[in-house]
């Protein structure tokens, strides 16, 4: 019989875009993956990673089945074997130290798969406290500032892109990203319809990033200098009488202490601390005042310094105070079929998600938030015995996480590991057992998380594309039979017996019914159902974004809070702050570190696709060409870059797209650790970043990593002939 093919239409759930796809397969095998022109959100756009989901559904260094570790080596087991070891160990720290110690990490896939769920239902089910993720590394910042000025962390504020006519863009590059906390597929073409409406595009970085190349402007800021520049803007409409915050004014308590913190910070101070011309400063801010919807926005870059909650604390005042947020063009909120954020907000007045200023970590005093700890923390749980059990699902903090060398050698003294991995990856290579789950293309999905930071609302269910593998089981299936397995206590017990047996499909159907967009609440006519959703195979547009505040405020009297005390005192300490960078740099570190985005790659988990790594190689220290000149640098050669906890060794790239002063390397390489199981990343294992990011630098109200405030050095590496 000559097999037919079939073309299943889904999503991309590489990022956070969540691109329409189409899949041409045939049987169990795939043909071909393009963009899909009729879908209602991506009209056809989809960048290089699209079709290498193929390349993770047919790789052979794809775990298909479960394996231990014995002594060097890993064997096969089957599921049941599996599930008895895990329980045996988990049980087993439990019972000698406590339900904390056993700890859990989730990394960034977690979140693009709609069974994300019963990764929390199993952390309640163990009953542990000592829990940590990838938000740590790159949102918490955002975090702190949703739950302490709008009353509830799972809010995003997301730039109404499609209507604006000027978007300040600070240490966000979504020309590489696809957008990162806000969700916009194609967004190049939504930047460039800005510019084609007049209006205009300016990108803060110190780096002439993939986005500023196209930008109306880029403006070359010093590496952590963003909250002043942000403070020179709004000095200058406090003084200029360019305020206007207009009905937010009826619900927003706290702008005077913005306006006293800003009266600081002229824009000539502020220049001097941002790195950038006062009268550039001046500039932007009268512009972004005469603009009809401009707004403000900023992503990881910023988040990532020793400043971020406070800088995106700035961000939102300059939204507030110019009357931009919750307003069309502006920062404003999603309404997605399953309401994430109405969730958050039912569990902030529960206390169960915020932030609460009172929690600390007890092992190094950094702050918790969303109760988790920060990741870059975890070799301290380890090496004082808080955590002597991991849990690992979808993540490889060993390449993400500040430390890794650190880390990788505390992972060895755990007592027992479980990792839920498709890969003996640079941390699943510690575990005792590693659980793998099927490919995307193998499980239905659809976006829940990123649905709620999308720029318009919409809605697109995902069937699978090919077949499972034989005994292959998806991630919520995996959890689930863990959460029976290792439920601890009354609450866990409950949990487990709930939501541990329950599929997306079921809990998901249950959420959009009972939504507000949902058939009992919305009407039969215009209500939807999973079963309406799934018979829209481009998706359904519901359309832009609309206003919702005071309403959806998760604060307790429904205002705006953007005079919180922690965000204002410690704004006051800015100057502080920028004095002790300045003096790390003295200290024979003359160089500042930050990161980078690739659009042929996502963290550390695509460089096993052959289609995504060809090419020159990608992992480069790029550097300004006076910075290479002082040092004698060429481009090319092999240079080795050093901070205060160690050294890596990669090529030079010397290129004007660097301000002078800073060092860009990207995250997510380092693949030449011994025992790793994917052969085409380890071909071109690059040096991993996190070898010298210093964890213990942090934002000092989140505790997220501040990877983008790392000082230095750089020298070029002794030739063979001089050694």
């Amino acid at each position: 019989m000559i097999a037919m093919s079939l073309t299943v239409l889904r999503t991309c759930n590489l990022c956070e875009a969540h691109c329409g796809i189409t899949v041409e397969v045939e049987g169990s095998r795939v043909l071909r993956i393009a963009g899909d022109k009729e879908d209602e959100f991506s009209r056809g756009y989809v960048c290089p990673k699209a079709p290498a989901l193929a390349d993770l559904y047919e790789d052979p260094d794809r775990l298909r089945h479960p394996v231990r570790r014995v002594g060097d080596r890993w064997e096969r087991i089957s599921w049941d074997e599996a599930f008895a070891l895990v329980e045996s160990g988990i049980r087993t720290v439990q019972q000698r130290y406590g339900p904390d110690a056993v700890g859990t990490y989730l990394g960034n896939p977690g979140a693009h798969n709609w069974g994300f769920y019963a990764f929390f239902a199993l952390r309640i089910a163990l009953g542990t406290s000592s829990n940590c993720s990838a938000s740590t590394l790159d949102q918490s910042p955002q975090q702190v500032v949703n739950g302490e000025v709008l009353g509830n962390a799972a809010v995003f504020a997301v730039p109404d892109i499609d209507r604006t006519d000027y978007m300040l863009m600070l240490g966000a590059n979504p020309a590489a990203s696809n957008g990162s906390a806000m969700t916009a597929p194609g967004v190049r073409w939504r930047l460039r319809d800005v510019m084609k409406r007049g209006g205009r595009v300016v990108v803060v970085d110190p780096r002439r990033t993939e986005t500023a190349e196209s930008a109306t402007e880029h403006v070359a800021v010093r590496p952590g200098g963003d909250p002043f520049l942000l403070l020179g803007i709004i000095h200058l409409l406090f003084k200029e009488g360019l305020t206007s915050p207009g009905r937010l004014a009826a619900f927003t308590d706290g702008i005077d202490e913005v306006r006293r913190i800003a009266d600081d910070w002229p824009p000539a101070r502020a220049g001097e601390y941002a790195g950038v011309d006062s009268t550039t400063i001046e500039r932007i801010a009268r512009e972004f005042a005469a603009a009809s919807a401009p707004v403000a926005y900023g992503r990881v870059g910023v988040c990532q310094t020793r400043t971020g909650s406070v800088t995106h604390w700035l961000i939102l005042a300059l939204n507030v105070i110019t009357g931009r947020l919750d307003s069309p063009g502006g920062s404003m909120f999603a309404k997605p079929p399953v309401d994430l954020v109405a969730a958050g907000r039912l569990g902030t007045r529960k206390g169960v998600i915020g932030i609460d200023p009172s929690r600390r970590d007890h092992v190094t005093d950094r702050p918790i938030v969303n109760g988790e700890f920060p990741v870059a923390t975890l070799p301290d749980q380890i090496n004082a015995g808080r955590v002597r059990a991991l849990l690992v699902h979808a993540g490889n903090p060993v390449l993400s996480a500040p430390g890794g060398r650190r880390l990788d050698a505390a992972l060895d003294r755990l007592d027992f590991f479980v990792a839920i991995d498709m890969y003996v990856n640079e941390t699943s290579r510690h575990a005792n057992v590693i659980l793998p789950p099927v490919s995307a293309l193998q499980r239905d999905d659809m976006d829940l998380i990123f649905a709620a930071m999308s720029v318009r609302n919409h809605v697109r269910y995902s069937r699978a594309a090919v077949p499972k593998d034989p005994d292959g089981l998806e991630d919520w299936e995996i959890l689930n039979n863990l959460t029976r397995r290792l439920s601890h206590g009354l609450r866990g017990r409950l949990i487990a017996n709930t939501m541990g047996r329950m599929s997306p499909k079921q809990l998901v159907g249950l959420a959009i019914l009972t939504s507000p967009r949902g058939v009992l609440r919305a009407g039969p006519r215009r209500g939807l159902t999973l079963g309406r959703i799934k018979a829209a195979p481009h998706g359904i547009d519901l359309g832009a974004l609309e206003s919702c505040l005071p309403d959806d405020l998760g604060t307790p009297d429904r205002r705006i809070k953007l005079g919180a005390p922690r965000l204002v005192e410690e704004a006051a300490n800015l100057a502080r702050r920028a004095e002790e960078d300045a003096a790390s740099r003295r200290e024979g570190f003359d160089l500042t570190l930050i990161g980078r985005r690739q659009l042929r790659s996502n963290n550390s988990w695509m460089h096993n696709s052959a289609r995504l790594m060809k090419g020159a190689d990608r992992c480069t220290a790029m550097l300004h060409p006076d910075d290479a000149a002082q040092r004698g640098l060429n481009d090319g050669e092999m240079v080795r870059v050093s901070s205060a906890i160690g050294s890596i060794e990669l090529p030079l790239e010397v290129t004007d797209a660097m301000r002078p002063g800073v060092v860009s390397i990207p995250h997510g390489f380092g693949h030449d650790r011994a025992g790793v199981g994917w052969r085409i990343a380890a071909s071109k294992a690059g040096a991993s970043v996190n070898d010298i990011n210093d964890p213990e630098l942090h934002d000092i109200l989140s505790g997220n990593a501040a990877m983008n405030s790392v000082p230095v050095r750089i020298e070029r590496l002794p030739q063979p002939a001089e050694i």
